[in-house]
């Protein structure tokens, strides 16, 4: 099991981990900064689906967080202490906590958002980039985030009738997240991303989405928005599946590795 610490981020808690590569791995020359989607934390974004350690048997050390609001980190309910602005600032932080100049950086989901911004605000910081679980949909913003606020404030999930705002309330209930911090992050403030300001990212980036991922929208329409970037499909998975896919991971260890 990896070792979580905590770092104070201007006077939030965040929890984390930092694993270094197995010894027996070619050393990578960077580390690999990893940044969970919503409701979710260290232990199922990236410690249950194996990412720390193919990424670690790759030669790389791992840096991963909780989200503020999630996981083993502070929960907050102000919705002007969330945003991915902010959340990305965490991230720079967290860095700045380990002393970590540049950094491989792959996002899920929300985490692919908080990802950009971080790249976007500190673009030195940022080496390669992956952007998981989120395509399109990145520009064209998150619908139907009432429903999934009033999901997760709801008395019990039987109470809740709409299909993907249950999903959501249920994922969360699996995770043993705070509810209430969650529909504080889902309300805050969604600042756009709009395609000339992510045309702007200089860093090599891969986008990998599922094939049937309707929250991600299409991994080859964001593509086509950064120069240079390039899109990979996970073959026949959703949102929910497409986190641990082996195809996933053999796309981002050959990105990441490429001279």
């Amino acid at each position: 099991m990896a070792q979580i610490k905590h770092f104070d981020s201007a006077g939030v808690s965040i929890a984390y981990i930092d694993e270094l590569a197995h010894t027996e791995a070619p050393p990578q020359a960077l580390p690999v900064l990893l940044i969970h989607g919503f409701a979710s934390n260290i232990s199922m974004n990236w410690l249950l689906p194996g990412w720390v350690e193919t990424l670690r048997q790759a030669g790389f050390r791992v840096i991963a967080y909780d989200n503020r609001g999630h996981g083993q980190s502070e929960k907050i309910y102000d919705l002007e202490k969330y945003g991915a602005p902010l959340m990305a600032d965490d991230a720079a932080r967290l860095l700045d906590h380990l002393g970590v100049a540049r950094a491989h950086v792959m996002g899920y989901s929300m985490g692919a958002r908080i990802a950009a911004f971080l790249t976007l605000q500190y673009p030195e910081r940022v080496a390669r980039l992956i952007f998981g679980g989120l395509g399109i949909n990145m520009v064209r913003g998150m619908a139907g985030t009432g429903p999934i606020a009033h999901a997760l404030e709801a008395p019990s999930i039987d109470d809740v009738t709409n299909p993907t705002a249950r999903t959501f309330r249920a994922f969360a209930e699996q995770t043993k997240s705070d509810l209430k911090a969650l529909a504080a992050c889902i309300r805050s403030s969604r600042e756009p991303l709009p395609a000339e300001k992510l045309a702007t990212i200089k860093s090599p980036v891969l986008v990998a989405v599922g094939e049937n991922d309707v929250i991600g929208g299409s991994a080859e329409a964001l593509a086509a928005v950064i120069p240079g970037a390039r899109g990979f499909v996970i073959p026949g998975r959703e949102h929910m599946k497409a986190v641990g896919d082996k195809a996933y991971k053999t796309a981002v260890i050959e990105f990441l590795t490429r001279a």
